[in-house]
């Protein structure tokens, strides 16, 4: 990613931030969702990136964050939502919009609910927040020693383009082969792949995020891909009814709109963003 980057220790845990954008402009923080990290947010940063300062952290685990072991850092919704709130304070954040993608929009929705003090307006991008059947992938992460073997021996380059062909793009997604390898090897490390089945397992249960709904009140956008092969559209239709002041765009894309369409999707967050600016002027 040819952009700034820098280190943020908070809570132990040392997290990469990568920044585009004015310093002095309105902040957007994007949270990743699994097997990829901030680099799925670089085109649409590039499009933001002209009217606000866009941060893009790789969430522990991922990335170039650091990968501490389960023992440590567990994982789960919490921690995560809590190392955001240390990430917050190690670079002088106030509020922020904040855009989160699949697992990134759980913690993202974690951290509205808990913290609204710190979220200007919220938009949710095919979050994982109600149960879908699981891929087998999934389902073996969750079966002792099985998952193991699967996640952190036998999981190679092949299958892992296979899940991003499969389930977290559309059908005739254009996005380059290249990308799919360098999350895959971010991924190909003994602590990379035990940090994302650590993930996996920890954040299963989905009810702890669908409970935060009725404590959201911000402007919300839910964002949904019409193709999504991981979460179907009705998902997205039925959170935008949850949320109060929650609207609704469903777009020509699989599970990743923002690394599918950026083109399309970039004008629409910037007219929800604005009018936060606009109605405050």
């Amino acid at each position: 990613m040819e952009r700034a980057h820098r280190d943020i220790v908070g809570g132990g845990v040392r997290i990469r931030v990568y920044e585009n954008g004015p310093p002095e402009a309105p902040v957007v923080l994007c949270l990743h969702s699994l097997f990829v990290d901030a680099r799925t947010f670089t085109a649409l940063s590039a499009l933001l990136s002209d009217e606000f300062r866009v941060l893009c952290p790789d969430l522990p685990g991922f990335g170039d964050s650091e990968k501490p072991p389960p023992s440590r850092f567990s994982y789960s919704i919490d921690d995560f939502t809590d190392a955001l709130v240390n990430l917050y304070g190690g670079l002088g954040l106030r509020r922020a919009y904040v855009v989160g993608h699949g697992l990134g929009g759980s913690i993202a929705m974690t951290l509205a609910s808990r913290h609204p003090e710190l979220v200007s307006r919220l938009v949710l991008i095919d979050p994982i927040c109600r149960q879908a059947p699981l891929f087998l992938g999934h389902r073996a992460s969750l079966v002792p020693f099985v998952g193991g073997i699967v996640y952190k021996q036998l999981l190679g380059r092949t299958a892992f383009r296979a899940l991003f062909r499969d389930r977290l793009y559309g059908h005739g997604a254009t996005v380059p082969s290249q990308t799919i390898d360098a999350y895959f090897e971010s991924f190909n490390s003994p602590a990379g792949r035990g940090s994302l089945l650590a993930t996996l397992r920890a954040t299963s249960d989905t009810r702890p995020v669908l409970a935060q709904t009725g404590r959201l009140s911000l402007p919300t956008l839910v964002i949904w891909g019409r193709n999504d092969r991981f979460q179907p559209a009705s998902f997205g239709q039925r959170l935008s009814r949850e949320i109060r002041n929650a609207g609704f765009e469903l777009l020509s894309a699989g599970h990743s709109p923002h690394e599918e369409i950026p083109d399309e999707l970039a004008p629409s967050l910037k007219r929800f963003l604005r009018a936060e600016r606009t109605s405050s002027a």
